[in-house]
């Protein structure tokens, strides 16, 4: 699968610091591997969206909205009832931030809570919002960008009242330690059904190299390092919560029961039926 990278694949200016655009599609995505160059909100208003980050999985429908920091993500978007997917995206560049943070004598400081995507619920603003950036979508592209800056700050003046400065933090958090990075996206994907074609991009390396750094830090292949999280999962699953294997093959990334079964028996000498027997 090929890399989509954005704004720019959108055909939009990759110069301009904001710009807008309303995204539909009737085709669904999964797990499109997505190079954001810019920041960018997601005004979702048809279908559901679900994107994997280095340290985050969001799953959204019409009901919220995302803010998405730039970086690599994975994507999926699925058809509403009408097969039909929108959502209205609003780009900006980490110097609309620093703007933003200069103007108004913004204090910045390292987040308390670091994130790469924040989901935020629609009320009766954040609507009305939506509904004033299609009006500025009929405009020419000059005025565009001169409202577009107007209304990024309402949006983040407003976000902030209601959630908090950490948002803006995180934006333009930045850290030099590659190894925290790199940890940070293998411990918050142990449970998911990431490929390492998948895990790679989000680290931004290749194959070869995350496979080497792998090895490195954790000192086995990445294969039998994540095999192992998620058996250790279901044996807190099959202990803890008392569910079956049935119940949680799928929850920690097997395919197929037989397989899940097969391989509990392999690490811990039992079966998880004879598990719940002992």
């Amino acid at each position: 699968m090929n890399i989509i990278t954005l704004p720019n694949d959108l055909n939009l200016d990759g110069m301009a610091t904001i710009q807008l655009f309303d995204y539909r599609s009737s085709r669904e995505v999964a797990r499109q591997q997505i190079a954001l160059n810019q920041n960018t909100f997601s005004f979702l208003l048809e279908g559901t969206k679900e994107v994997v980050f280095e340290d985050a999985l969001q799953s959204i429908d019409p009901a919220k909205f995302l803010l998405m920091k730039a970086g690599h993500c994975l994507m999926t978007e699925q058809l509403s009832k009408a097969n039909s997917y929108r959502s209205v995206l609003l780009f900006f560049s980490n110097e609309m931030i620093y703007k933003f943070i200069q103007k108004y004598e913004v204090v910045q400081k390292k987040p308390n809570d670091y994130k790469t995507a924040y989901a935020f619920d629609y009320d009766a603003f954040i609507r009305r919002f939506v509904c004033s950036l299609l009006d500025i979508a009929t405009l020419s592209k000059e005025i565009q960008q001169h409202l577009l800056a107007v209304k990024l700050d309402e949006i983040l003046w407003y976000l902030v009242e209601i959630n908090g400065k950490d948002m803006l933090y995180s934006l333009v958090y930045t850290t030099d330690d590659s190894v925290q990075k790199f940890t940070r996206i293998i411990e918050s994907n142990q449970l998911r059904k990431s490929t390492l074609k998948e895990l790679a991009f989000l680290c931004n390396m290749s194959e070869s190299t995350f496979k080497r750094m792998f090895k490195k830090h954790y000192g086995e292949s990445p294969m039998r390092w994540f095999q192992n999280k998620r058996l250790e999962q279901a044996h807190y699953l099959l202990t803890v919560e008392k569910k079956t294997a049935s119940e949680i093959y799928l929850e920690v990334g097997y395919e197929s029961l037989s397989s899940f079964v097969q391989a509990y028996r392999v690490k811990y000498g039992h079966t998880p039926k004879q598990h719940h027997k002992m």
